[in-house]
């Protein structure tokens, strides 16, 4: 063997060595490789980037970005936040897979090599470096970038929509302790007249004036009361251990209105997901279809002996059956468009009916508004005759309770009618800030 084989051979066997290296334990691999500084720097990176592997600007993440949260700032902003900053979901992992995953396929257009090491019958070694340059490939290679650009852009929805439902996951939990205290609230302001109404049918019953039953009903309906105030403020405090222990500090704060800063117009992010999912499915097509054509590539050899040479290839074997696998292709890009018709179908009708819970439940509202007026001047009412002697104070206590349960009603159709604006801002993806994710 001559000096330049010796070389050559020796180079290849390196190579080979190199990429045997590649095949180690991924996770050993990176955790010699990975800095401190790498660590952080892939936690607090931005996920949602615009620009694509290859150089590509993608219009539905650049979208994503572009999306800012409908809360203004206060409580409700602020728990939107700190549920989905800081914290590393699957979602999010998924997405940087998908990006090296694009990275990687932007450079296929480039030459592939892969060493052969054997053993000759005489046991000496020979190895040879093979290098392939595709020259025509029908388009495989491109609908292959576009395909690993594809899953980028379904990933970052997926990890918008994840963010969203996160954040309204934190807010519907802050809704359910500020229900559970109003309607606390409630009862709390109502129990030191009831609990002067049983101290009179105590006092009563002592004197001789009024049976011990409407004693014993009047103290009924104020530890009934009373067990009311004290349920609703542990469901209060139990919302609030679980919120905290997802934003990771105790929220405090009592706001009652979540007022939006735009109307929700934004498109709705199962639709957008559709669209990139259809996108992805025709990559996945324009690929398979290319395999069914021949493919022209420079191979060339490196090692104990060297060539150069032109090879087709198919990626796909010809058959009978080929004009419909080639229709099947075809009939799978229909389907994914027609699954962005139905999956907008299935959207409008949620939107539509939470748009009309809402006018429901603004039109309960006010009927309960109404009704706790009315129910308070009545009560005043028997107030006033139970002091002229002409009402019973177990007629007053009753219509008291009447009163406290529609003014408990009214606080929580208020909270509801807020929690329906947050699932239709969850749904459109405009609970937190894009640039933020």
């Amino acid at each position: 063997m001559s000096y330049r084989q010796i070389t050559t051979t020796t180079g290849a066997v390196c190579v080979a060595l190199s990429l045997m290296a590649c095949g180690r334990d991924d996770d050993a691999v990176s955790r010699a490789a990975a800095t401190p500084t790498d660590i952080a720097l892939a936690r607090t990176d931005a996920a949602l980037d615009a620009t694509l592997p290859g150089g590509d600007t993608s219009d539905i993440i650049a979208g994503l970005r572009a999306r800012r949260t409908i809360l203004t700032d206060g409580l409700y902003a602020q728990v939107a936040r700190d549920a989905v900053i800081g914290r590393s979901s699957k979602a999010e992992q998924d997405l940087r897979a998908a990006r090296f995953r694009a990275q990687s396929q932007s450079k296929n257009w480039l030459p592939s090599f892969g060493p052969q090491v054997s053993l000759t019958s005489v046991g000496s070694l020979v190895t040879t470096l093979f290098i392939e340059q595709t020259i025509l490939d029908n388009g495989r290679k491109k609908a292959e970038r576009a395909y690993a650009n594809a899953e980028v852009e379904v990933a970052s929805v997926a990890f918008a929509q994840d963010a969203n439902d996160r954040a309204f996951e934190a807010l519907n939990l802050l809704l359910t302790a500020q229900i559970a205290e109003s309607r606390a609230a409630v009862n709390a302001a109502a129990l030191p007249q009831l609990e002067r109404y049983a101290h009179i049918m105590q006092e009563r019953v002592k004197g001789g004036v009024s049976s011990p039953v409407d004693a014993d009903i009047v103290q009924q309906k104020l530890d009934q009361m009373r067990a009311d105030r004290d349920l609703d403020l542990e469901g209060a405090a139990s919302a609030r251990a679980e919120l905290a222990a997802m934003t990771g500090a105790p929220v405090t704060g009592t706001s009652d209105t979540a007022i939006f800063r735009t109307e929700l117009t934004a498109q709705p992010l199962p639709d957008l997901k559709a669209e990139a999912e259809a996108t992805l499915a025709g990559a996945e097509a324009d690929a398979g279809r290319a395999g069914f054509f021949p493919r022209l590539a420079a191979i060339g050899s490196v090692g104990s002996s060297s060539d150069v040479s032109l090879g087709a290839t198919m990626d796909q074997d010809l058959g009978f059956g080929t004009r419909d696998a080639m229709r099947a292709i075809e009939a799978q890009k229909v389907a994914a468009t027609a699954a962005v018709s139905e999956t907008r179908e299935d959207t409008a009708r949620t939107l539509a009916k939470l748009e009309a819970e809402r006018a429901s439940l603004i039109r309960q509202r006010a009927q309960a508004q109404s009704q706790a007026a009315s129910a308070a001047a009545t009560f005043n009412t028997y107030v006033q005759a139970h002091r002229d002697g002409q009402r019973t104070v177990r007629e007053v206590v009753t219509l008291m309770e009447s009163q406290v349960s529609t003014a408990r009603r009214a606080e929580t159709l208020r909270y509801d009618i807020i929690r329906t604006d947050l699932k239709m801002a969850a749904l459109r993806g405009v609970l937190v800030d894009g640039d933020t994710l």
